[in-house]
Order: structure tokens, then C-alpha cells, then sequence
């Protein structure tokens, strides 16, 4: 009977560590990484220009906080999810098609094989962000072909953010509509990556939402209406103090162009901050790094937005 008793015991407690390890292992694969945590983190953005912009700054916060950190690219300029998983679609076909290869000489297939992932990222093209029709079922291939090449990697959504406000276009919102402003297009494309991310069972790193904090806070951009946008006189520009996007600048032969889509120096700053947080879970209000063509007290102001948006 005592051995009876030991014995259930011994397999009671066995059931117990079992149990305990099961949740220590899917706590670890939370949406970040532990703080301080003394591996090096390798993450792996499927993306295009937006996402290079979001991580532009990234690797020197990291240095500053003594993470070690490892970013694997597969973008191309204005490339969707249909695109990516098309140009994949070819290399599955023939691993000798040199289309199938279009990040640098290699295959999707070929980087996400390349070593170990911990996090891999997708994103939709921004001006498709908002009609969620078009994530599928493009998203799910993707998604499926990472698993079986890191299954141990955990897929995230990189939300791209909404166009300036003084845009003269923004996102679908269906297949024959547009967004009519920078709200509606955050707006609708925020409930398209929460879909998809609800689907995948997935988080979001949400550097639109961040956009879209600083963008209608107290830093908010505000049009300078007493330019001369008909005729504008080189080299003058409007007044696009708090600007997280691109806006106007001069080109070839002194043209005056508009850039509303991409961001600039101090979006790059903003979508890294987000990164930051969420890979570490570290606050970045701690760290000093700014780039120089961002105030000091904007700087300051775009910590704090990431550190309220990154739950």
C-alpha cells in the first residue's frame, strides 16, 4: 500500500513539473523578449520600405541598452503580402527561377532557412492596409511557410501607419473605395491587422497606432497654410515642424515633391522606439540615443508615446 502511495506521489509531482514547465515554455514566447535577457535576438522583417523605416534606428538603441540584436531583411519597395507570397510561389515552383530570388540573389525559402529565427515579421503594403480583403489568403501562406521553416520563431505583425494628414490620398478601404483622411485610414487599417492578428493567433508591434498618438497629441503636425504650394520659390518649404512623414522637399531641377507615405527621421525614431519595447520590454525613456535632426523635446515626447502604446 505504501509503495502504491509513493508511486502516485512520484507521478503527482512529475504531472506537476510537466505542468509548470508547459507554461514556463509559452510564457517565454510572449509578445517580448525577457528585459536583459543575455542571448541575442534575431528577428527577420518581410516587409518593404516601411519596415526599413520602422527598424532604421533600431540597431542603435539596442546597442545602447546592450541588447544583442540580429535583423534578417526580405523587403522590396512597395511589395504587398500578394507579392511576397507570389515571388515565394516561384521559388517553390523552381528554386532556379531567378524571379522567385529578388532579395538579393536569394529565395524567401533560402533567408528564412539561413540560421534561427525568434521573430519574424509581416506587414501589409500601406496603401492596401485598410481593406482587409487583401491580406488573405496571401497572409496564411506566408504565415504557413514560416512555421515550417522556424517553427520555433514567433510570427508578429508590423502595423504601417497612416499617411500625413495634408496627404492627397490614403489607403483602400474597400476594393473601390479609399479612406477620405489619415484617421479613417488608421482607423480601418488598425481593425485589418487586428483581424489578421486574431486569425494567426499573433501580436502586433503597433508603430501605426504610435503614429497615430503622436500625430493627434499635444506634437501634433498642423499644415502650414501661409505657404505658396502653386508657386512655390526654391529653396523654400513649408513649415512641417512635428512632421513624422517625409513631406515636401526638392528635388532634381529644383522640383518641389510631396512625400506623405514614408517616414522621416523622426518617424524612423519613432517606429524604432516601438520596436525597442516590444523585442526587450524595456522602456526607451531610459535611453539617450536621438538622432540629430530630432529636437530634444520632441525626442523626449515620442519615448513616451511608445512606451504608452507597447502593452
Amino acid at each position: 500500500m505504501k509503495t502504491i502511495r509513493q508511486d502516485f506521489i512520484k507521478t503527482f509531482l512529475a504531472f506537476i513539473f510537466l505542468l509548470f514547465s508547459i507554461v514556463g515554455n509559452a510564457l517565454t514566447l510572449g509578445k517580448t523578449v525577457e528585459a536583459g535577457r543575455p542571448d541575442t535576438v534575431r528577428l527577420f522583417l518581410i516587409g518593404n520600405s516601411f519596415s526599413q523605416n520602422a527598424s532604421r534606428f533600431l540597431p542603435d538603441l539596442a546597442k545602447e541598452g546592450n541588447q544583442k540584436l540580429i535583423i534578417q531583411r526580405a523587403e522590396i519597395g512597395g511589395c504587398s503580402l500578394q507579392k511576397h507570397w507570389e515571388l515565394a510561389e516561384l521559388a517553390e515552383a523552381n528554386p532556379d527561377d531567378p524571379k522567385g530570388r529578388p532579395y538579393r540573389g536569394k529565395s524567401l525559402r533560402m533567408l528564412l532557412s539561413e540560421g534561427t529565427w525568434d521573430i519574424v515579421s509581416l506587414q501589409q503594403l500601406s496603401k492596401l492596409s485598410g481593406n482587409v480583403g487583401t491580406y488573405m489568403p496571401y497572409i496564411d501562406m506566408l504565415y504557413a511557410l514560416i512555421n515550417e521553416l522556424q517553427p520555433d520563431a514567433k510570427v508578429v505583425l508590423h502595423q504601417t501607419w497612416a499617411y500625413r494628414s495634408d496627404s492627397k490620398d490614403f489607403s483602400q478601404i474597400t476594393d473601390k473605395k479609399l479612406a477620405n483622411s489619415a484617421k479613417k485610414m488608421w482607423k480601418k487599417s488598425r481593425v485589418a491587422y487586428h483581424q489578421m492578428a486574431d486569425r494567426l493567433g499573433t501580436d502586433i508591434v503597433p508603430v501605426g497606432d504610435a503614429f497615430w498618438k503622436a500625430s493627434s497629441g499635444p506634437y501634433a503636425f498642423r499644415k502650414d497654410k501661409s505657404f505658396n504650394y502653386e508657386n512655390p520659390v526654391y529653396p523654400e518649404l513649408p513649415n512641417q515642424t512635428n512632421s513624422l512623414h517625409a513631406g515636401y522637399f526638392w528635388g532634381k531641377e529644383k522640383t518641389l515633391r510631396f512625400d506623405s507615405h514614408h517616414a522621416n527621421i523622426a518617424g524612423c525614431f519613432l517606429g524604432s522606439l516601438v520596436w525597442y519595447q516590444f523585442l526587450f520590454g524595456e522602456s526607451p525613456e531610459q535611453l539617450h540615443f536621438v538622432p540629430e535632426a530630432v529636437p530634444e523635446s520632441f525626442a523626449d515626447y515620442l519615448k513616451k508615446v511608445a512606451n504608452s502604446i507597447v502593452k
